[in-house]
C-alpha cells in the first residue's frame, strides 16, 4: 500500500517553523541585550576614585559602569582576569557602589545547543530532500504501470443528451446503454446480460467523445476516459499492466463507464506488425480482450470505444461478448447542422440578420467540429472589425475561410496572370453551369485563396446520399474546364501548371469510379478495393488485389474517362465562347462574382449536342 504523504501545506509549515527557530536561536546568541559604549578600564578606575561613577556591576570580567548624574549613559569596560577590581586600583574608600552579578549560563547554553541543533537540522533537511527525491523516483517507477485514465463524474455541470444537437439515431441507440446502467436488475430478472462494450464509429469531429460523456451524465455514473495511445510505452508489459489497473479501478467504482478513445491505436488486427506476437501493442490488445471476458456477470461496467477506422480493428475485439453494440455516428444532415449551429451561436452575440438556415444548407458534408470552427471564426472576424455583434457578412466570411481557405490579398499577380486565371475559372464555371447534373455555381473569384490562384466553388442544393455515373462524369468535365479554357484561349502549347490540382482531382475521381464503385465500361460491376490501413506485411505481400493485366485495364479505363471529360468540356466551351469572354472580363473587373450574377452572365450558354451524347 502506498504510504500517505503529508500535504504540501503541512510541509511548508514545518519548513518555515524550522527556519524561524534557527533564526531565533542565532539572534539570541549573537545579539547584544543593549547597546553600550566601551571605555578603558583605567579611565573607569580614575573616575570611580574621584567620585564620578555611582555604580559598577561586575559579571565575570565585564563591568557595567553607571556614571554619576542621570544624563550620562551606561558604559562598559573589562577588567583583567584572575584578580578583583580593588587589586587593580579601585580604592576601598571610593564613593562608588560595587555589585557582583552572578554570571548567566543562558548564552553559553544556547550557543552549545545551537552548535548541536543547527548542524543536525541542516543535515536532516538535506537528507529529507534526498529521501523525498528518491521516493518520488521510486513511486514514478512503481506507478509506471498504473492507468493514466482520467476520472469524470463529479462535475456540477454534466453533459447529457439534450446538450448535444443532432445524432438522434445514435442517441436512441445509447439510451438503452443508459437504461442498463440505471436499472440493471430488470434486465437480469429477464435473463438478459448487460452488454460489455459499445463501439462508436464515425468520421472525425462527429461527437463520439461527447456522446460517451453524455451516456455517463445521463446514467449519473463515473466515467474513466483514456486514449488508446496512452496504454503503450516503450517498455514491455506496461500497456497490459495499465489495462489491468484501469479495469481494477472500474470494478471498484461500478457501475461506471470506461471510454477508450481512438481504440484503433491498440486494437488493430494482430499478426501484421513488425514485432509479431511479441509486439507490445498486441500484448496490450490481448489484455483488453481478457479483461472484457473476465467481467463478472454482476459487474455493472460498460466499455465505450471510439474510432473512425473500424475496418482495421481485430475481429476478436468485435465479436459478440466483447463489443456487443456498434453505434454508427454519421455526418449531420441539414436539420441537424442547423441545430448544431444554433448551439454554437447561442453564447455569441449575433444580429437578427444572421441566416443560420442558409449556412446549414451550404455546409453539406461538414462535421460538428467543422460547424463549431465556423462559429468561432465568425466571432473572430467580428472582433477583428471591432463589432459588438456578429453579422451575416462575418458568418459568410468565416464559412468561406474554413471551406476554401483565407484570401491572400497581399499576393500581387501581374495582368497576364490575372487574365489567365480569369479564363481558367470562367472555364470551370461555364462547364459546370451548362451541364444538367452538375452542382450549381456558388461563387467564382480570381483572388488567391489558400494554395490556389483562384476558386470556382460549386455547392449542392441539398444533401446527397448517392452519386450516379453521369454526375461523376459532370464532375470530371467541370474539373477539366479550366485547362480546356486555357488551351482554347492561348493554344495547346501555352497551358500552364495552374490546372495541376484539377488534374489530380479528376484522376482521383476516375480511379474511384473504376476501382471502388464498379462504374467502368469494360470492368462494370467489378470492385478492386485497395486496403490503405497500413498493414505492413499485408501491404508488402498483397500490394494490390488484382493482376498486372487488370491494372493495365484499370489504367485504360481511367484514361478513357478523363479524355471523355476533356472532350465534353472542350465541346461546351467552343460552343459558348461569347459567354466565356463575358464571364472572364467580368472577373477581371470585379475579381469575385456571386452565384446570381454568374447565372445572369451565362444565361445564353447552351449544352451542345456533342457534349450531351456522353
Amino acid at each position: 500500500m502506498k504510504p500517505k504523504q503529508p500535504s504540501k501545506a503541512l510541509r511548508l509549515i514545518i519548513f518555515w517553523a524550522i527556519v524561524a527557530i534557527t533564526a531565533f536561536m542565532l539572534w539570541t546568541v549573537y545579539s547584544p541585550q543593549q547597546s553600550l559604549t566601551d571605555v578603558s578600564f583605567s579611565d573607569v578606575i580614575n573616575r570611580a576614585n574621584s567620585g564620578q561613577i555611582s555604580k559598577i556591576e561586575i559579571q565575570g570580567d565585564e563591568l557595567t559602569v553607571t556614571p554619576g548624574g542621570e544624563s550620562q549613559a551606561t558604559q562598559r569596560s573589562y577588567k583583567e582576569s584572575g584578580s578583583s577590581i580593588y587589586e587593580q586600583g579601585l580604592s576601598t574608600t571610593a564613593p562608588v557602589e560595587v555589585a557582583i552579578v552572578k554570571e548567566s549560563d543562558t548564552s553559553t547554553l544556547l550557543w552549545n545547543l545551537a552548535s548541536i541543533i543547527i548542524p543536525v537540522l541542516l543535515f536532516g533537511g538535506i537528507f529529507y530532500l534526498m529521501f523525498r527525491q528518491a521516493q518520488g523516483q521510486n513511486n514514478q517507477a512503481m506507478g509506471f504501470g498504473r492507468s493514466k485514465a482520467r476520472l469524470y463524474g463529479n462535475e456540477k455541470e454534466k453533459v447529457i443528451f439534450k446538450d448535444i444537437a443532432g445524432n438522434n439515431e445514435a442517441k436512441e441507440d445509447l439510451v438503452e446503454v443508459v437504461d442498463f446502467l440505471k436499472h440493471p436488475k430488470k434486465f437480469r430478472d429477464l435473463g438478459a446480460k448487460i452488454p460489455k462494450g459499445v463501439l462508436l464509429v464515425g468520421p472525425p469531429g462527429t461527437g463520439k467523445t461527447m456522446l460517451a460523456r453524455a451516456v455517463a451524465g445521463e446514467a449519473n455514473v463515473p466515467f474513466f476516459s483514456i486514449s488508446g495511445s496512452e496504454f503503450v510505452e516503450m517498455f514491455v508489459g506496461v500497456g497490459a499492466s495499465r489495462v489491468r489497473d484501469l479495469f481494477a479501478k472500474a470494478k471498484k467504482n461500478a457501475p461506471c463507464i470506461i471510454f477508450i478513445d481512438e481504440i484503433d491505436a491498440v486494437g488493430r488486427r494482430r499478426g501484421s506488425g513488425m514485432g509479431g506476437g511479441h509486439d507490445e501493442r498486441e500484448q496490450t490488445l490481448n489484455q483488453i480482450l481478457v479483461e472484457m471476458d473476465g467481467f463478472e456477470q454482476d459487474t455493472n461496467v460498460i466499455v465505450l470505444a471510439a474510432t473512425n477506422r473500424s475496418d482495421v480493428l481485430d475481429p476478436a475485439l468485435l465479436r459478440p461478448g466483447r463489443f456487443d453494440r456498434r453505434v454508427q455516428i454519421n455526418l449531420p444532415e441539414r436539420i441537424d447542422r442547423l441545430a448544431i449551429l444554433k448551439v454554437h451561436f447561442a453564447n455569441k452575440p449575433a444580429e437578427e440578420s444572421v441566416d443560420l438556415d442558409s449556412l446549414a444548407a451550404k455546409t453539406a458534408g461538414s462535421s460538428g467540429a467543422d460547424l463549431a470552427n465556423i462559429a468561432n471564426e465568425a466571432a473572430i472576424v467580428a472582433a477583428r472589425h471591432n463589432r459588438k455583434k456578429i453579422n451575416n457578412n462575418d458568418v459568410v466570411a468565416a464559412f468561406e475561410k474554413v471551406a476554401i481557405g483565407p484570401e491572400r490579398k497581399t499576393k500581387v499577380m501581374n495582368e497576364a496572370d490575372k487574365e489567365l486565371t480569369a479564363y481558367h475559372e470562367a472555364g470551370h464555371a461555364l462547364v459546370g453551369h451548362v451541364l444538367p447534373d452538375s452542382d450549381p455555381v456558388h461563387k467564382v473569384t480570381i483572388i488567391p485563396r489558400g494554395g490556389t490562384g483562384g476558386v470556382t466553388w460549386f455547392l449542392p442544393p441539398e444533401d446527397r446520399n448517392y452519386t450516379s455515373i453521369i454526375e461523376f462524369k459532370d464532375m470530371l468535365a467541370r474539373s477539366l474546364g479550366g485547362r480546356v479554357a486555357e488551351k482554347i484561349k492561348y493554344g495547346a502549347d501555352r497551358v500552364t501548371t495552374g490546372a495541376g490540382s484539377d488534374l489530380r482531382k479528376a484522376t482521383d475521381i476516375a480511379r474511384d469510379m473504376i476501382i471502388e464503385q464498379g462504374m467502368g465500361s469494360g470492368l462494370r460491376d467489378l470492385v478492386f478495393h485497395e486496403d490503405t490501413g497500413g498493414m505492413m506485411f499485408d501491404r508488402m505481400v498483397h500490394e494490390r488485389p488484382y493482376s498486372d493485366s487488370t491494372a493495365k485495364e484499370i489504367d485504360a479505363e481511367v484514361q478513357s474517362l478523363v479524355r471523355e471529360a476533356a472532350k465534353r468540356a472542350e465541346a461546351i466551351i467552343r460552343a459558348n465562347i461569347p459567354s466565356l469572354e463575358k464571364l472572364a472580363k467580368a472577373l477581371l473587373k470585379k475579381e469575385t462574382i456571386e452565384s446570381d450574377e454568374v447565372k445572369e452572365l451565362l444565361a445564353d450558354a447552351k449544352l451542345p449536342k456533342e457534349a450531351a451524347q456522353y
